[in-house]
């Protein structure tokens, strides 16, 4: 819950380096909380432990999510936004998280990847191709539990 300062409302500052241009933009770490808020410990210290719980709420459903039907990862990430309007390590989670997605994707749109993604992928509808062609000769369209002692 430290915000890098020892006096209350003001935030600590870290260069946001994304690699998207060559000017490292300064921007500010640490709550977000109306000035009010911030302004009385009490209070501030209450606003934390609220945004924490309904953050760990969003998390711990999209962590339920990830083996069931529904936007897992999505409702993870969104949890750790909330975490991160009130606390530093979370936002710096988040900057790391949105700098690999980034490079990710422009690795992803290379076109020696997009080549090799092309052929791995090819080799392996062949594969699955054969071994089904392979299945379907020796056992025909009868199902494995279905198939009698030979």
């Amino acid at each position: 819950m430290n915000t890098g300062s020892n006096k209350p409302g003001e935030a600590a500052v870290a260069a946001d380096r994304t690699g998207t241009d060559e000017v490292t933009a300064e921007r500010a770490l640490g709550s977000r909380a109306p000035e009010f808020i911030r302004a009385r410990r009490a209070l501030h210290l209450s606003w934390q432990v609220g945004v924490f719980i309904v953050g760990l709420a969003v998390v711990v459903a999209g962590i339920i999510m990830l083996p069931l039907p529904g936007p897992g990862w999505v409702v993870i990430f969104g949890g750790m936004a909330i975490w991160a309007t009130e606390f530093v390590w979370a936002q710096l989670v988040l900057r790391w998280t949105k700098r690999k997605v980034t490079e990710a994707a422009q690795r992803a749109l290379d076109p020696k990847v997009r080549r090799r993604n092309i052929i791995l992928t090819s080799i392996g509808v062949v594969i699955i191709a054969v071994l089904a062609g392979i299945y379907l000769w020796k056992f025909g369209l009868e199902m494995p539990w279905k198939i009698k002692d030979q």
